[in-house]
């Protein structure tokens, strides 16, 4: 069993797939080609949003946004304590500091009433000044949108998306990737929507952030390439990888986005039959009018259990697991000794010792979904 079965979604799009990757040989058009323009449009109707800038990766679409907004030194920058490193570290890499903020337990997105306090500490420490939120889409599942932007609102902060995991969540009618004054997704392989390499994209309704990011995006470029007016990076989307995602956007509209919530339908239905939550098995939640992509269906184990000792089992069992986080952000040594590291996170604290993602995909059969769920209900 494979965690994202990658190769079972290429057998089934392999015919598109190879006529897309061979219609970009034949025409020798590697960089910006007509796809990537393609693509962008089909991104920015999907989403909902005005613009979309594709570029080289996830990472990057979330630099490329602090870029536009001129984020750095002695900026606040809030951020989820409980994410990948990408988040906080672009906000570092900046010069401006990653302030982190605990997270909801049963969401695992930011606390509102949380980044409220941050803020306001942030506001009574003087020294730095409160700038931007980062809200993290964790696992497929959208941030709770409506309390984030009433703080933003309240203290006059920019709302970046960070959709990295996000992509095709929605909450009610609105999509991922549309909720933040700018927002970003990856198409890293295993996300909801991924290429076959690194890719990313920025989605935003200003004009002036589209054109400024379009520009630092390419060297900083002005009216072309070699008109350079400001000093940027060089972070392309590659024509072949855009071919690729164009077949899988068909897809992930079409049937695989139906199809992985199907799965996840089936894990809570063999979990609850198996007792799970008797057995002290916590199971991811999604609130009324919420929508997930799925990027991963992540459990949290009794306190008592040996996630090692469990990850051990099911890995002989041929069922492979990974642990999505295992440590927070506050704790990375990239922040030791500096205001990121002083974090009061025990929400995040907890869950890092217990979460445990399982294999999930718009792919699996009911056989493979069966073996994991009555194989961690059997060991705990």
């Amino acid at each position: 069993m494979q965690f994202r079965d990658l190769k079972a979604q290429y057998n089934a799009l392999k015919p598109d797939i190879d006529n897309a990757i061979q219609s970009v040989l034949n025409s020798s058009c590697f960089i910006s080609g007509k796809p990537v323009t393609e693509l962008e449009t089909a991104l920015a109707e999907y989403v909902g949003a005005k613009h979309c800038i594709t570029c080289a990766n996830g990472t990057d679409a979330l630099s490329l946004a602090v870029m536009a907004w001129g984020i750095g030194n002695g900026d606040a920058v809030f951020v989820p304590d409980f994410t990948y490193f990408a988040s906080g570290e672009i906000v570092a890499f900046a010069g401006a500091t990653p302030v982190f903020v605990d997270v909801c337990k049963d969401t695992y997105n930011i606390d509102a009433a949380k980044l409220e306090q941050a803020v306001l500490t942030v506001i009574n420490e003087g020294g730095l000044t409160p700038k931007a939120v980062v809200a993290v889409d964790l696992f497929g599942l959208p941030a709770d949108y409506e309390k984030i932007r009433t703080v933003c609102d309240k203290y006059g902060l920019l709302l970046l998306e960070d959709g990295a995991q996000g992509f095709g969540g929605r909450i009610g009618g609105k999509k991922a990737c549309s909720f933040g004054d700018i927002a970003t997704t990856s198409f890293f392989p295993a996300k909801p929507l991924g290429c076959y390499g690194d890719g990313g994209a920025v989605f935003t309704d200003n004009d002036e952030w589209a054109e400024l990011i379009r520009s630092y995006a390419v060297h900083g470029k002005g009216s072309s390439k070699y008109d350079n007016i400001r000093v940027g990076v060089n972070s392309r989307l590659d024509t072949l990888q855009a071919s690729v995602l164009s077949v899988k956007l068909k897809a992930f509209k079409e049937y695989e986005f139906e199809k992985v919530n199907d799965a996840v339908f089936k894990y809570n239905e063999l979990f609850t039959k198996n007792g799970a939550k008797q057995k002290g098995l916590i199971l991811p939640e999604i609130k009324d009018g919420f929508y997930s992509s799925w990027a991963q269906y992540t459990v949290q184990l009794p306190d008592n259990a040996d996630r090692d000792a469990v990850q051990a089992s099911l890995k002989t069992l041929g069922i492979p697991t990974m642990i999505y986080y295992i440590k927070p952000m506050h704790c990375q040594g990239a922040f030791e000794g500096t205001r990121s590291s002083t974090a009061d996170c025990p929400v995040t604290e907890s869950i890092c010792r217990k979460v445990l993602s399982l294999p999930l995909d718009p792919y699996k059969t009911d056989a493979e979904l069966s073996l994991a769920a009555d194989s961690i209900c059997a060991l705990l």
